[in-house]
């Protein structure tokens, strides 16, 4: 199935704008991003729909770090020419891990967003990614990290930045194959196996991918396999904290176990079981 056109990503651009001294960052505090392609009326559409403060830093996103970020991962003719999606990165408090929203997103889930965030080593944010038309969210990665970046005080070398795109670009279009919520849990595991043993040899690595597909139930080609391979081989050999890794996939399940125990998420697992037991009911009818 195609993809629409990657119009506009995030991309942010420490230039210009005044922003808080990083000291003054503080729990609850708001950086917007914003693509620099947008029409004052998008703009101020986008920014009531985030709930943007007053006092939020923004940070304008320009096309030409979009290609810059994801050039080598997918054709520049999809990058599209225009910056116009934009993101909400709200700190949240010390250890309460990543959580991600997103609309008029429709190829990159919040989780692989979550993933390859970790990678990269943000953490403790909850953030939300939109756009005024629906786009793939390929390139909205690396506004996220700049903008985390200024939050934290902390410079993320680039090629880990350029990693955590690749596995957000790779993680996505093995979705397409495996789809999306099989393809988000593999990336999780290998990455929970590899904080737990890190692999010394090549064929460590492909045991721990092999294996978590086996838990999994998901079958992969080989061509799959040397993919992830590749990937994470790379991942393996940069500065990654992998104890930090492993500790936010904890995280980020232990919310969504809360939630499912929650009396909301007790409500939307009722009207699921309710969904389909008239979908049944429906199926019978034609039969009887």
């Amino acid at each position: 199935m195609k993809k629409s056109k990657i119009i506009v990503m995030i991309l942010a651009l420490l230039l210009t704008w005044p922003l808080k001294g990083f000291a003054d960052v503080a729990e609850g505090d708001v950086i917007i991003t914003l693509g620099e392609n947008l029409t004052e009326a998008q703009k101020n559409a986008l920014l009531t729909e985030m709930k943007a403060p007053k006092d939020a830093q923004i940070i304008t996103v320009s096309n030409e770090e979009e290609h810059k970020y994801l050039g080598s991962y997918v054709a520049k003719s999809l990058i599209g020419t225009r910056a116009i999606s934009s993101s909400a990165i709200t700190i949240a408090p010390q250890g309460s891990g990543l959580e991600v929203e997103t609309k008029n997103i429709t190829w990159v889930t919040d989780e692989m967003y979550i993933n390859a965030l970790i990678t990269a080593g943000v953490k403790d944010a909850s953030i939300y990614i939109t756009a005024p038309i629906p786009v793939s969210g390929t390139a909205a990665l690396t506004g996220i990290i700049k903008a985390y970046e200024i939050s934290a005080d902390k410079t993320i070398p680039e090629d880990v930045k350029q990693a955590a795109n690749e596995e957000m670009v790779e993680s996505a279009k093995l979705g397409e194959s495996i789809g999306n919520e099989n393809a988000t849990a593999l990336f999780a595991k290998i990455k929970e196996e590899m904080a737990k043993n890190p692999p010394k040899t090549e064929a460590d690595l492909r045991k721990i991918i092999e294996d978590a597909a086996k838990d999994l139930g998901i079958t992969l080609t080989e061509k799959q396999i040397q993919s992830l391979i590749d990937l994470f081989n790379k991942l393996k050999d940069l500065d990654i904290n992998w104890n930090q890794v492993g500790d936010q996939l904890n995280k980020a399940k232990d919310k969504i176990s809360k939630y499912l125990e929650s009396d909301e998420g007790q409500g939307f697992l009722d009207k699921l079981k309710e969904f389909f037991v008239s979908l049944i009911d429906a199926i019978k009818s034609l039969f009887s």
